[in-house]
């Protein structure tokens, strides 16, 4: 009742409105023209050489003249909101389709207005707010499509007025509540889609009057309860798709009722009564899609689920499966998508497996599979993912491989293979990861024949092998190299120099540990982001380039190798040939100095005398070393040059851009960091009334995820700031190092994430006022000892120039700068939410995504690469569904925080709320199978 009376006001309100509007003595047609013109969407472009706007594009008229339809597609500008469109000026329209416009707020009320209209589709767009009740006005549409927006609010009850309603499709939303029940009455419905919602509670029995469906697509909300029985008498049904919901209940007698399938997604359900539903769903002759991925499912796989001979995608991962692969599996000649892996399947891959030539994706890895690759793999045409790692495969690569001319991926690693790599493999143009790491191979390091033929590859992982021979100079020029990992191996000879030549060394992760490697390091190392030359036998002495910017662990032992630890030079000086020009500058005054300095005695003298007249008063040393911006800074200056014993080297932790970094015992035994600052603007009293007020802004923040600021210093020309001591040091040295990477497993990275999004949340929307962090970065990230992240280094920008706008000269560290800043010189909150996406990434993958990021901005459908490709190595991927849909969230979040451009990444509190709401369903699709590209989209 209380609907219907909402309703009924919402259509006097638009009777109203038209009834008031005043005579006009203009036409229908020029009302709907100047409607239309109004909204200013049709460009100069679309209305070239005509004044008649049913000759406009994406516009239909009738005989009669009238717009019946707005049909527009993909378009690259957006049109905004809906209500710049007076839509009560086409009353004609039959169809409006709006997809993927870029279309933004809420769906207007006077949509309602347009009674008839038969197809309405608004997909794709960033909509948002709660469906308006008019929409059930429509009752001779057919096609609702609103999928992939942000609406929200509840499914209206009133949805059950649009009784000719063919396809209805509501998926990608925030819609939450229960389904209604009116739903039921929708009789002439064949497509139901409410899938990636918030949906909740049971099923409602009245689903099962929708006895046309052809597709119902549940998946991914949180629906609970059993499976209502009138499931079984969807004669027509195509596609069922029940995955990643609490729904229970045996659907081993309703499977095999639904004869007319052709796909069935179950993934994550909880009770599929174990195996027996695979031969079940062996009478389903018309099956194309099957994925049972994560079930429960138990038991040998039966020969019978290989009848399905027009199958073209099975997905069977992540459950008990185990014994041997069935020969006929050969039977599925349509087979496009294989995926067995993460079970306990035994035995060696039959043979008939090889003479699947319509294979694109074949994952059998994390399994334990044994024997050889057959060379009956090369009749394999169409593969273009092959994934056999984690099994215990043995015998040599056969180099027929090279006949997969598709081939994007290949990943054998944590096998038992032997023998050379083939050189065949090499001449595989389409490469963008090559795995053969953790294995026992021998030989040379395998490349192309020249650097374009791998110009795609990504990641090269040859580790912890048995590889000899020097690096070949064609990896060091490959154009989108984003890491090459050869540690763990017997390669001899130097270090090519050609390392970080290219066009993305900046983003290379180049790892050659444990290896026999000698000579020089080329100072051209510098240009990569991250190296590790450990245990070898280098020599010589090491660029400072090299010192100051990367961990020492990364370069030692290397016992000819020149340490500078007890001859340091300053990180922050300038190159050699600048400090010549400081030595000039300094000698010629020296003179003129001299000549001075008698005077300067004789005055210093005589403020000595006066000082003694009138003595300052006396600091306790039983001050608190947290409350030393209370008194003028000696005592404190004092003891951090004992605890530091000058600040010398071996106290050193760190230099970043702002400063160096210094551990610190104080007399109380409390330890901390130190930054000392580079500025040096501590004698200047207008500075320095200005850096107490910033600092003391900064102490005040209060934070779990941010680095607490105890105090700071000034003291004559040194400037310090005093934070909490996180014992593991930064993420940025965690990921570089082989141990520490693989203690931050997925849930740590999750964590850490999740902990950076709130920090920089609460600086950007709960300090007043708000703070800038200015340099997000793996550096300015630190863990404690329960390895917690906590941002550091925020606000430093701003403090070391408190009178500084928000155009400023470029601040921060390369790689993880807005893009925008280039060209606009504007910092604002935008900025810092692109770092975070960097950082997020380069937490997910291990290594920073540079190389990645130019890619997929200079050829993204070529450069395309899974997500699983893309997920840290040393790691295996997330068993856990709930935990891989986190990690696949994440990465969703951080590509949209990477968008070029600023107005449409979202703001931090956006992307701290989301991970803040209930965690996200688990995954109904194998990792390998999410496309980063697809993700990005």
């Amino acid at each position: 009742m209380a609907s219907f009376f909402a309703l009924s006001i919402v259509m006097i309100t638009i009777s109203t409105t038209i009834l008031l509007m005043p005579p006009q003595t203009t036409t229908a047609d020029d009302l709907e023209a100047a409607a239309l013109n109004s909204t200013f969407w049709w460009t100069a472009d679309h209305t070239a050489n005509t004044s008649d706007h049913c000759r406009w594009d994406f516009i239909t008229c009738n005989h009669a003249g009238h717009v019946v339809e707005i049909t527009w597609r993909k378009y690259d500008r957006g049109l905004g909101s809906l209500d710049k469109l007076n839509w009560l000026a086409l009353p004609h329209l039959v169809k409006i389709q709006l997809s993927g416009v870029w279309l933004d707020g809420a769906i207007p009320a006077q949509i309602g207005a347009l009674t008839g209209l038969t197809h309405l589709d608004l997909s794709t767009n960033y909509l948002t707010g709660e469906l308006p009740i008019s929409l059930a006005n429509l009752t001779k549409l057919e096609s609702l499509v609103l999928s992939n927006n942000g609406i929200s609010g509840s499914i209206l009850s009133e949805i059950g007025n649009l009784k000719n309603l063919v396809v209805l499709d509501l998926s990608a939303n925030s819609f939450n509540g229960s389904i209604p029940r009116p739903i039921g009455e929708l009789l002439s419905l064949s497509y139901l889609d409410l899938s990636y919602n918030d949906l909740s509670g049971e099923l409602s029995p009245s689903i099962g009057n929708l006895t046309k469906l052809e597709t119902l697509d549940l998946s991914y909300n949180h629906l609970s309860g059993y499976i209502f029985p009138g499931i079984g008498n969807f004669t027509r049904l195509a596609v069922l798709d029940l995955s990643v919901n609490y729904l229970r209940g045996s659907l081993v007698p309703v499977v095999a009722r639904l004869t007319t399938l052709r796909s069935l997604s179950l993934a994550s359900f909880l009770e599929t009564n174990g195996g027996s539903i695979l031969g079940e769903v062996g009478n389903l002759s018309n099956l194309v899609v099957l994925n049972l991925m994560d079930s429960n499912v138990v038991g040998a796989i039966p020969s019978t689920l290989f009848h399905l001979t027009n199958l073209e995608t099975l997905w069977l991962s992540s459950n008990e499966i185990n014994g041997s692969i069935p020969t006929n599996i050969g039977n599925l000649t349509r087979l496009v998508y294989l995926d067995l892996s993460s079970n306990e399947i035994t035995g060696t891959v039959p043979s008939s497996l090889y003479r699947l030539t319509t294979v694109s994706v074949l994952s059998l890895s994390s399994n334990q599979i044994n024997g050889q690759i057959e060379n009956e793999i090369s009749q394999m045409k169409s593969l273009m993912d092959l994934y056999l790692s984690n099994n215990r495969i043995d015998g040599i690569i056969p180099n027929t491989l090279v006949h997969l001319l598709q081939l994007r991926r290949l990943d054998l690693s944590s096998n038992q293979l032997s023998g050379r790599v083939p050189v065949e493999i090499g001449e595989l143009s389409n490469l963008s990861l090559l795995n053969l790491s953790y294995n026992k191979l021998s030989g040379d390091i395998p490349f192309p024949s020249n650097e374009t033929t791998w110009s795609r590859l990504f990641i090269l992982q040859l580790q912890n092998n048995n590889l000899s021979g020097t690096i070949p100079l064609q990896i060091t020029k490959l154009p989108n190299i984003g890491r090459i990992d050869l540690s763990e191996n017997s390669i001899q000879g130097q270090i090519p120099y050609e390392f970080g030549v290219g066009e993305s060394a900046g983003f290379l992760d180049l790892n050659l540990s444990h290896n026999n490697l000698s000579g020089l390091i080329p100072q051209s190392l510098s240009r990569l982001f991250t190296i590790d030359l450990s245990y070898n036998a280098l020599e010589g002495t090491i660029p400072v380039e090299i010192w100051c910017k990367f961990p020492k662990k990364v370069l030692f032992p290397n016992n000819k190798l020149l340490n500078y630890s007890d001859n340091f030079p300053s990180c922050n000086e300038k190159h050699t040939e600048e400090r010549h020009k400081n030595y000039i500058a300094i000698f010629l005054p020296l003179a003129l100095f001299l000549a001075l300095l008698v005077l300067g005695g004789g005055f210093y003298l005589f403020k000595t005398k006066a000082k003694k007249s009138n003595p300052e008063p006396l600091v306790t040393k039983e001050v608190d070393i947290f409350k030393i911006w209370n008194f003028n800074g000696k005592i404190a200056y004092e003891d951090i040059v004992r605890a530091t014993e000058d600040f010398d080297i071996s106290y050193c932790i760190g230099t970043g851009g702002y400063g160096s970094v210094y551990r610190a015992e104080l007399p109380n035994g409390k330890v901390v960091a130190l930054k000392k600052l580079h500025s040096l603007e501590g004698e200047n009293p207008t500075f320095d009334k200005c850096f107490r007020n910033e600092a003391e802004i900064l102490q005040g923040i209060r934070h779990q995820n941010i680095v607490r600021l105890y105090g700071y210093c000034l003291h004559r020309r040194c400037m310090f700031l005093i934070y909490e001591y996180m014992e593991r040091g930064s993420l940025f040295c965690i990921l570089r190092d082989e141990k520490e990477a693989v203690e931050l497993d997925w849930v740590k990275r999750v964590n850490v994430v999740k902990g950076v999004a709130h920090a920089l949340s609460y600086m950007h929307h709960d300090c007043d006022p708000p703070i800038l962090h200015r340099d997000v970065s793996s550096n300015n990230i630190l863990l404690d000892s329960k390895l917690e992240a906590r941002l550091a280094d925020f606000g430093i920008a701003r403090l070391l120039d408190p009178s500084s706008s928000n155009v400023t000269q470029i601040a921060g560290t390369q790689g993880y700068i807005a893009p925008e800043l280039a060209y606009t010189m504007v910092v604002n909150e935008k900025c810092d939410v692109y770092s975070f996406g960097v950082v997020a990434l380069e937490t997910i993958s291990g290594y920073h995504p540079g190389g990645f990021i130019n890619s997929m901005t200079r050829q993204p459908s070529e450069n395309d690469i899974s997500l699983q490709d893309f997920l840290d190595k040393r790691l295996p991927p997330p068993a856990d569904q709930i935990l891989a849909s986190d990690v696949v969230r994440i990465v969703g979040i951080a590509l949209t925080c990477l968008n070029p451009n600023p107005k449409l990444r979202p703001s931090m509190k956006e992307v701290s709320q989301e991970f803040l709401v209930h965690g996200p369903p688990k995954l109904a699709r194998p990792l390998h199978t999410i496309s980063m590209m697809g993700l990005r989209n």
